[in-house]
């Protein structure tokens, strides 16, 4: 497996998602870090976008599912954004981390996360 990474990291979004009926409504804050494996020294010989990965198109993917989708849980999240970018870029692997700053925890804590990581075709 090649180690080359596009790194997207901490992309803030306001989303809906949680167990509970109040996260749903009034929604919170999800920062969100994709990391892309896949060989690059071809695109880095030849510094042409067409053969790379739009930065901007993966952050919408992101965005897009993050602000306009719901879930109870951050893991069904995650899974869903590394399924969109594996459909749509040909990877070896992508890592996904979701983390949640506010949970109602009843005690202080910084964040949750979740971190999955999924082969692709490469």
């Amino acid at each position: 497996m090649k180690s080359d990474r596009i790194t997207l990291s901490n992309m803030v979004f306001y989303g809906y998602h949680g167990a509970f009926e109040a996260e749903k409504e009034l929604g919170q804050r999800f920062e969100v870090d994709v990391e892309l494996v896949t060989d690059l020294s071809t695109v880095g010989q030849t510094d042409d976008l067409e053969q790379s990965i739009n930065y901007v198109d993966v952050y919408t993917v992101v965005c897009d599912i993050v602000q306009e989708r719901t879930y109870n849980l951050i893991e069904a999240l995650a899974e869903s954004i590394a399924g969109e970018i594996l459909s749509a870029y040909s990877l070896d692997q992508v890592v996904v981390r979701v983390r949640k700053p506010s949970v109602p925890m009843g005690g202080v804590i910084d964040h949750v996360e979740v971190e999955i990581t999924r082969q692709g075709r490469g």
